[in-house]
């Protein structure tokens, strides 16, 4: 019981917020590690994971079923009831909604900071600017800088009911947040020791990892993704196949949907495509305005290619059925990322005076569908 006993309290506790698919592919990576203790936070789902667990799919680890974590939650208040080593977001940013203080409150409140000491904020979320908003909260409690974590997430996985579909990859990019510095390119010694304990656990749980001395380059780059090809694919209702998978051979057996139809296939060549690239160049020209060099470590020219490039080769798979998440969230009706996704990237580009007006575009008319779904109006359009 001793030897047991010790080795728990040598585990860190971790605490993830935030329990869709991305949250539970990650607390099973930091429980794999054999180095933290994970409570999670399951606001939507706790019934369901409390009496059946998870049900993990994966093409990397294996088919795990009634899967939990150390220990589950309703809330974060419900948590809030011991300290972190590290607290770990995973849900949408949805602003409109919540934000991230909000979200976090009972554990920024006067009486959890005046018992614990403030945990090491891990954000592993979508957009930019994600970070701002908590970096002030924890400012103000007057405890010292805050320590926030931002990573880049690359990872194919689904939620259905209490199933995690996973594919084969999931990848994480860790950095430092520096408020308002994004030209750092150095990583100082108290930095260097955090992102590698944590880092350690992820890469102990099986995950791949990099841990890089600037990180908001890398989140920037990440978006032109987003921007470009969740804007597609959730505006016109289809999955990205639909532009990149050529159509089935008339001699196979094998069968598909959707593709790209002969009918009209010079037509998403030639506009199709080259609206993509268009996008992808406005946040080329805004990267260049605010310092990003053209070189592997800032922002290069030649991300417009590799990523339409590299999207066609994933999308070309007629086995490949997993959907971008803005699309899975307007069909369902949920609200999607639309402020730190395009607006933000919106923001910056009048903050350093230059034209985007494409994204612009694209922001004006998920607006009107964020808008519609915040307002309940497309409930029932699609169940």
């Amino acid at each position: 019981m001793a030897s047991v006993s010790s080795a728990t309290a040598n585990l860190k506790n971790v605490l993830i917020v935030g329990f869709g698919s991305v949250g539970a592919i990650y607390s099973y990576i930091l429980k794999n590690s054999g180095h933290a203790h994970v409570t999670a936070v399951a606001r939507s789902n706790y019934e369901t994971v409390c009496a059946e667990g998870l049900h993990i799919r994966s093409q990397k680890y294996g088919d795990i079923t009634s899967w939990r974590p150390d220990r589950i939650v309703k809330s974060v208040a419900d948590a809030a009831d011991r300290p972190y080593s590290y607290v770990i977001l995973c849900t949408k940013a949805i602003p409109e909604l919540a934000t991230t203080p909000q979200v976090l409150a009972p554990l920024l409140s006067p009486l959890y900071v005046s018992h614990h000491e403030q945990p090491v904020y891990v954000l592993l979320q979508n957009g930019l600017g994600v970070e701002r908003d908590l970096y002030h909260s924890v400012k103000a409690l007057g405890k010292g800088e805050p320590r926030i974590l931002s990573t880049v997430v690359w990872i194919g996985t689904n939620l259905k009911g209490n199933v995690v579909e996973h594919n084969n990859f999931d990848r994480v990019t860790l950095g430092v947040y520096r408020h308002d510095d994004h030209l750092t390119t150095t990583n100082k010694p108290s930095e260097k020791a955090l992102l590698d304990d944590f880092g350690s656990m992820l890469e102990k749980g099986g995950t791949t990892l990099t841990i890089v001395p600037e990180i908001q380059r890398m989140k920037f780059a990440k978006n032109l993704w987003n921007v470009a090809f969740s804007s597609l694919s959730t505006l016109t209702d289809s999955p990205l196949t639909a532009i990149f998978r050529p159509a089935p051979r008339a001699d196979s057996a094998l069968r598909y949907e959707p593709y790209v139809t002969p009918v009209t296939a010079d037509k998403v060549q030639e506009h199709t495509l080259a609206s993509l690239k268009g996008t992808l160049g406005e946040l080329i020209a805004l990267g260049r305005a605010m310092g990003y060099p053209d070189n592997p470590e800032g922002l290069p020219s030649t991300l417009i290619n590799s990523t339409i490039e590299n999207t066609g080769k994933q999308h070309q798979d007629p086995n490949h059925t997993y959907l971008p998440s803005m699309l899975l969230d307007v069909r369902t009706n949920k609200p999607i990322e639309v402020e730190v996704i395009f607006g933000e990237i919106v923001r910056m580009a009048r903050r350093w005076d230059v034209p985007v007006p494409r994204i612009e575009t694209l922001y004006g008319l998920l607006t009107v569908v964020q808008n519609q779904i915040l307002g309940g109006l497309r409930q029932g359009q699609r169940q």
